[in-house]
């Protein structure tokens, strides 16, 4: 299926300025690939509308009347841990970027980013890819190595959607053939997969997988961590 095929993907805004948020509905309208279900200017309002609308992206504003979207981010995603948020911001700081990856954001983006970018940022989601300049990539990997992240989170975050499914299967212990009937998958397509995951996790075998992503929380697919 392509991604003309595909339904457009749900978009939730959560951003108090009117005119900023006007501008990012007026860009998805433009597109026939995703589709904005709501808008909110409080982490209140976009807490409620999120778990109303179950959107498949949320486009986060840091700053908001009620506190940060870092607030709203630890409550949607304990209820909606497939849901990928990405923040918009006008803050550059460390700080905030690590903490929302730590807490499981998909994505941190500047303002002033083009529409163009910021629609190639959100569809390359789908890919497991990061929102995220190269810039403040490279931060994140500092900290990686300076040991400021938890280099297993750090991996976890680098997973793809299915990969994720694979590793948590791997916890359990299911054999190639229990995943792939379990996933719909084929026995090769799961061996390619583990096999990825090894890679992307630093560990030598599927029992240190497993072993990882239970020290790490995972559950139904998603790192418990920072929750």
């Amino acid at each position: 299926m392509n991604n003309q095929e595909m339904p457009p993907r749900k978009v939730l805004i959560i951003e108090d300025h009117v005119l900023f948020r006007d501008g990012l509905i007026s860009l998805f309208h433009s597109t026939t690939d995703f589709q904005v279900v709501d808008q909110a200017g409080t982490i209140r309002e976009g807490v409620e509308k999120a778990f109303y609308h179950k959107p498949d992206v949320i486009l986060m504003d840091f700053s908001l009347p009620d506190g940060t979207g870092l607030d709203a981010t630890r409550a949607i995603l304990a209820e909606l841990p497939e849901c990928k948020i990405v923040f918009l911001t006008v803050f550059e700081t460390d700080e905030n970027l690590m903490e929302a990856i730590r807490l499981g954001a998909k994505g941190y983006l500047l303002k002033n980013i083009s529409g163009s970018s910021l629609l190639a940022s959100l569809r390359a989601l789908d890919q497991g890819e990061v929102a995220m300049s190269r810039k403040m990539m490279s931060r994140v990997m500092e900290f990686s190595r300076s040991g400021a992240l938890p280099p297993a989170s750090d991996a976890l975050s680098r997973l793809s959607p299915r990969e994720i499914e694979i590793l948590y299967e791997l916890q359990n212990g299911a054999s190639n053939l229990e995943i792939a009937s379990r996933l719909f998958l084929s026995e090769n397509t799961v061996k390619h997969h583990i096999h990825s995951i090894l890679d992307k996790l630093g560990v030598k075998n599927r029992h240190q997988a497993g072993v990882l992503a239970r020290q790490l929380g995972l559950k139904n697919g998603r790192s418990g961590t920072g929750k």
